[in-house]
């Protein structure tokens, strides 16, 4: 059989650049070769213990069922406090639901909201699959590119310049993914400003990074804007400040409408997401967050370690991030140049040329939208990160 066969809709996809590059090491890893692998935006912290206890608890209350589609109330109601408590946002357990991931809830939004040919305004540099969601709900993406050197953060200037009468939704991440940009609350009442202009388009906010920002402002969840609070949709979930990606827990919050949207949606795709994954992040929301900060002060400390290391590196330019937990150096200055064997040509052939000569497996930029740069994920121990940046920096010299 041939990939013709399959739907236009497949076929059109890309794949997911930190997926493929995490694949590739995994292979180089099982042949033998000592890999340092930091593509992967994942935790290297275990989920915390009264989380893991939670759970032991729900499977001994015979939690086994089939849970609701939007999720347990109990689990709705701890998410509504959470963010009353965290982001001075007001929504009822009825405006949550609850499903497999953050990833679900931001492609089950687009879904929802975006109907053939609506554009879907996308601060760049971006998650690599948020362009792919949208191509799958057959809208058009009109990026939005930060500078360099305004951190990576797209302007309200740059932001009112792309509105169209076809614009539906503008989406972004703070803290960012793959940068590690947060927008500040001025920043973000000034983007406000501009969609109160425009009441036929929606903000999709992916804050799953929340815990995880650095700045002395501390995080700011636009959808707290009164003016605008019906049209932002909040995306979250547990999977970067509890350590619980594989859990599988995200939410949104929104204005009912578009809540009973997602639900009928989620109904008939997947139903209920894990009955033991929402018990324990019950707790999590419920529970203190003094586990989320210890974590937080640790990605703290390796960000200034990695970018100390990386600006030592000839031709790296790198911002300091404000928040997650990834270093995205400007590399292009070595595009063009070769090992004697190699042309590097772009960020792609970069990452790929790193992971067989120097065995550290990174992103290549353009699958964030930004093909100047390379994506180092800083969850993994300052020992594993020093000899990654040591590695990078052997390898980068036999470059001419």
């Amino acid at each position: 059989m041939s990939v013709e066969l399959l739907a236009n809709r497949i076929n059109a996809l890309e794949e997911s650049a930190t997926l493929g590059m995490t694949k590739r090491a995994r292979e180089l890893s099982a042949q033998g070769h000592k890999v340092i692998s930091l593509s992967v935006g994942e935790p290297d912290f275990k989920t915390p213990k009264h989380i893991c206890d939670a759970a032991k608890d729900a499977i001994d209350a015979g939690f086994h069922g089939y849970s609701p589609v939007a999720g347990y109330p109990d689990l709705r109601k701890a998410i509504a406090d959470k963010l009353r408590r965290d982001n001075n946002l007001e929504w009822n357990p009825e405006n949550i639901v609850v499903s497999t991931g953050a990833k679900h809830s931001l492609a089950n939004v687009l879904q929802v909201l975006v109907n053939p040919g609506d554009e879907v305004i996308i601060f760049s540099p971006y998650w690599v699959s948020y362009s792919e969601m949208v191509k799958l709900a057959e809208g058009k993406t009109v990026i939005c590119e930060g500078a360099f050197d305004n951190n990576f953060k797209v302007t309200p200037e740059q932001f009112e310049a792309a509105i169209t009468p076809k614009t539906k939704v503008v989406m972004y991440a703070s803290p960012n993914n793959p940068t590690g940009s947060v927008y500040t609350e001025d920043e973000l009442r000034a983007i406000a400003e501009i969609v109160k202009k425009h009441p036929n388009i929606f903000i999709l906010a992916d804050e799953i990074y929340e815990y995880i920002n650095f700045t002395e402002g501390g995080h700011f969840s636009i959808g707290s804007i009164p003016e605008i609070k019906d049209r932002v949709i909040t995306v979250n979930g547990v999977a970067k400040g509890h350590a619980m990606t594989g859990w599988r827990i995200g939410f949104t919050a929104s204005a009912k409408w578009i809540a009973e949207g997602v639900e009928k949606l989620q109904g008939q795709v997947t139903s209920g997401t894990n009955s033991i994954a929402q018990k324990a992040a019950t707790v999590a929301f419920n529970g203190p967050l003094d586990e989320a900060y210890k974590m937080k002060d640790a990605y703290n400390r390796r960000r200034g370690l990695v970018v100390g290391l990386l600006r030592e590196i000839p031709g790296f330019k790198v911002n300091m991030p404000d928040g997650a937990f990834y270093a995205f150096p400007d590399i292009s200055d070595y595009f063009g140049k070769s090992d004697g064997k190699t042309i590097i040509k772009d960020s792609d052939d970069f990452c790929m040329w790193l992971l067989a000569e120097a065995l550290v497996a990174t992103v290549a930029g353009s699958g964030f939208g930004a093909p100047n740069c390379m994506r180092i994920s800083t969850a993994a121990s300052d020992e594993q990160l020093v000899e990654a940046c040591e590695r990078i920096k052997t390898a980068v010299a036999k470059l001419q």
